[in-house]
């Protein structure tokens, strides 16, 4: 195994390996995260320079401390967008980050799972240490001799960032992999957002891994006895609706979910 991969057994016991984020790409996409946050902060307080200037006569009709109380407001916001950016933007798109997803890395807990909240405040919360003294030095260092990359952020959010996934090469195709592809699904054509998700649960993975694997094996009748049970678990998940779907409609939805669900819970390196 190379120096910047990792081998992770999930509590499923499935082994993944895993190639290690460095300094280099993760001080990349901190520098068009940071870009992108400057950016706006810019825009945010250039309307606030309007609002109390060139709109002053409306702005002052609430009140003679309505200057102040309005900056407060202000530094509030940016304080908010500045830390809540990372959290919600990690937590509801997998892990990524607009800059991430640029250089593509993202954060993924120990165990190979996705992010969770908790997970994601922690990390992000603790940027307050990793950026003393000054740029990011304690941050940078620590990632640059932590033989897992790691920040401080990351040690106590128990969080890694990784590499995503490389498509590969043609291999041999699984039975449910011949079976999506003769039954021409695409998950283009069953948009999930990323917020959705994060309603699928380790439970509802592991149904719908079985119910996708053992699929090519049932008959008919086991098909079709199945597959409404188990769309009606995993597509309010998602905001789908089961309502007027035949039962064809159903299967081939619950595939195309087993393909988007696995890019978030399973890693083939």
């Amino acid at each position: 195994m190379g120096k910047d991969q990792i081998g992770i057994k999930t509590p499923e016991f499935v082994s993944l390996q895993f190639q290690l984020a460095g300094l280099g790409s993760r001080a990349a996409a901190v520098i068009i995260d940071y870009s992108i946050l400057t950016i706006v902060n810019i825009v945010i307080f250039l309307s606030f320079i309007f609002m109390m200037h060139g709109g002053s006569e409306s702005f002052f009709f609430f009140s003679p401390n309505a200057e102040s109380v309005f900056s407060g407001i202000v530094i509030i916001i940016l304080f908010l967008l500045q830390w809540g950016y990372f959290v919600f933007m990690e937590y509801f798109t997998g892990g990524r980050t607009i800059g991430k997803k640029i250089i593509g890395i993202r954060v993924i807990r120990e165990n190979g799972h996705g992010i969770t909240f908790l997970s994601s405040i922690i990390r992000n919360l603790l940027r307050i240490i990793d950026i003393l003294p000054f740029g990011y030095f304690i941050g940078m260092v620590m990632v640059f001799f932590h033989p897992k990359h790691k920040r401080i952020g990351d040690l106590v959010g128990g969080t890694i960032v990784v590499h995503e996934r490389k498509k590969k090469g043609k291999k041999k195709m699984t039975p449910i992999e011949k079976e999506i592809e003769k039954r021409g699904i695409v998950t283009e054509n069953y948009p999930v957002e990323d917020w959705a998700l994060k309603s699928i649960e380790e439970k509802d993975w592991n149904l719908l891994k079985t119910y996708s694997e053992r699929f090519p094996s049932l008959s008919i009748s086991e098909r079709y006895s199945l597959t409404g049970d188990v769309a009606k678990i995993v597509f309010p998940k998602v905001g789908w609706d089961i309502t007027g779907k035949t039962n064809e409609d159903l299967e081939n939805g619950l595939l195309a979910l087993y393909e988007i669900v696995r890019e978030e819970w399973e890693y083939d390196w």
